[in-house]
């Protein structure tokens, strides 16, 4: 029987559609690897067999994303973590080595910097305000607290204020977050004086969804991130535009964090041209 072809993919779910496999199958074949990214939506439940299953020497996966909501979840399936991706307590990299040994990565924090290095925008003394409390949160708010040049300071709200509490209380025990205020409702993160606004909930992916946050509250001196990428202006951002705002979807961020990860597993730095397609490849597989 013929060797499988060696993998790489994507897990989460639902997953419907990412554009991962685009990005990385493009890096593929202009690097002349044959190899192959695939999506593997999975439950919970098959959670033991996937990864008992990715410990075989004959399994062809040596690496992973990892997406909601399973950035957390899937920490206790592995052998070791990056120093950063124990920090956060999230892992949205995943290589399987030689040995069939996990290993867990965080670049979804560095992916975001190197976005934000991109729009020249400096965090240092800024006032930034953060909506979510999930994995892609925890990378951020653990990036943002970790630079040495820090915000001002950071305000975080969450619809389920156990959840954020959880967060800030794990987080807190390996990294200072003397910079973050909790708050209880949209009203108290005094958006009207921020510089920043990110957005890390899923609310807008879908055509019928709420903004957490009334229009008049967007300004002019505002850049507003939402890590939303598809579709591509949320109801959130068009509503800041509208107001005068700077608006930036997580398109750079999928980019950056999935370079990262590409160099991870493979051990090579990838060259411009390479990075160039496929972020090309990004953009033509966003809709309109």
């Amino acid at each position: 029987m013929a060797a499988q072809k060696t993998t790489y993919g994507i897990i989460g779910y639902p997953l419907k559609s990412s554009l991962s496999p685009l990005m990385h199958n493009t890096a593929f074949k202009e690097l002349g690897v044959d190899a192959v990214y695939k999506i593997f939506s999975l439950k919970e439940d098959q959670f033991p067999d996937f990864f008992s299953d990715l410990r075989e020497k004959t399994n062809p996966i040596f690496g992973l994303n990892v997406t909601v909501p399973y950035k957390e979840k899937v920490i206790s399936y592995l052998d070791t973590l990056s120093p950063f991706a124990e920090k956060v307590m999230a892992v949205n990299t995943i290589v399987i080595n030689k040995e069939r040994r996990l290993i867990g990565y965080n670049t979804d924090g560095p992916g975001f910097l190197s976005h934000l290095t991109e729009l020249k925008f400096d965090t240092k003394g800024k006032r930034v305000v953060m909506l979510g409390a999930g994995g892609t949160a925890r990378a951020i708010l653990a990036v943002l607290c970790l630079l040495p040049n820090r915000p001002e300071g950071i305000k975080i709200y969450n619809r389920t204020p156990e959840n954020l509490d959880r967060l800030i209380e794990d987080l807190s025990t390996r990294i200072d977050l003397s910079i973050v205020e909790t708050v209880n409702s949209v009203d108290d993160l005094n958006i009207e004086l921020a510089d920043f606004l990110i957005n890390t909930t899923s609310l807008g992916m879908k055509e019928g969804d709420q903004c957490l946050i009334n229009e008049e509250l967007f300004h002019s001196n505002l850049l507003v991130y939402d890590v939303i990428y598809n579709p591509p202006e949320t109801k959130f951002l068009k509503m800041a535009r509208k107001r005068g705002a700077k608006t930036v979807n997580g398109l750079g961020m999928l980019f950056y964090q999935g370079v990262l990860a590409f160099q991870h597993w493979s051990n090579i730095q990838l060259d411009e041209r390479v990075k160039a397609k496929m972020r090309e490849s990004l953009t033509k597989g966003l809709k309109p």
